[in-house]
């Protein structure tokens, strides 16, 4: 076993003894709305939106961004679980904004080992082999993040399986400060 496996079902135990009532909590969110944000372990939604278990869906992606997937869960969040309010949050200092669909294309076709990142770009240290798969992917990398945020909001506003009077909202998470920054639409 890892370190890090250890940790986490360590973790598990200790929460799940004191895991009292949770077990009742119903299955559409309590406070009935959605945030769509980055997977960036420095963001916590709860702690940034006052949630407690069970108030919201959270969905987290790469960048926070409204691909697929995403709005196929903002979907399911509302059409069966109620959720009537949406909330995108990308922030600031994204990896997202560190490369291009081109650079982590060519990453990919060399090594599918990590890369390195240093003052002159991204470098792959693997020795292969890699693939060419990541070029049918669209990794939605950020050039500027208000515009990202825009875009996002956009999208799913204008998606045929969003209902019009659904608000979604647009924020930017600032990692300097903890505060959410408002992108008007």
């Amino acid at each position: 076993m890892t370190n890090i496996l250890g940790e986490v079902l360590a973790a598990n135990i200790a929460y799940a003894s004191d895991f009292g009532d949770k077990a009742n909590l119903p299955m559409p969110p309590a406070r009935g709305f959605a945030i769509l944000t980055c997977m960036d372990a420095r963001l916590d939604p709860a702690k940034y939106a006052g949630l407690a278990e069970g108030d919201a869906h959270v969905i987290r992606n790469a960048g926070g961004r409204a691909s697929d997937d995403a709005i196929r869960s903002l979907v399911i969040s509302h059409k069966l679980l109620g959720t009537n309010e949406w909330f995108v949050i990308h922030h600031t200092d994204c990896g997202m904004e560190t490369f291009t669909n081109e650079i982590i294309c060519n990453l990919l076709a060399n090594s599918l080992d990590t890369a390195t990142v240093d003052e002159n770009g991204w470098h792959d240290t693997g020795a292969g082999p890699g693939s060419h798969e990541g070029d049918n992917i669209d990794w939605l990398t950020i050039l500027d993040q208000e515009e990202s945020v825009k875009s996002d909001v956009d999208r799913i506003r204008r998606h045929p399986l969003v209902p019009d009077y659904i608000p979604v909202h647009g924020y930017i998470y600032d990692c300097k400060t903890g505060r959410l920054v408002e992108v008007p639409s």
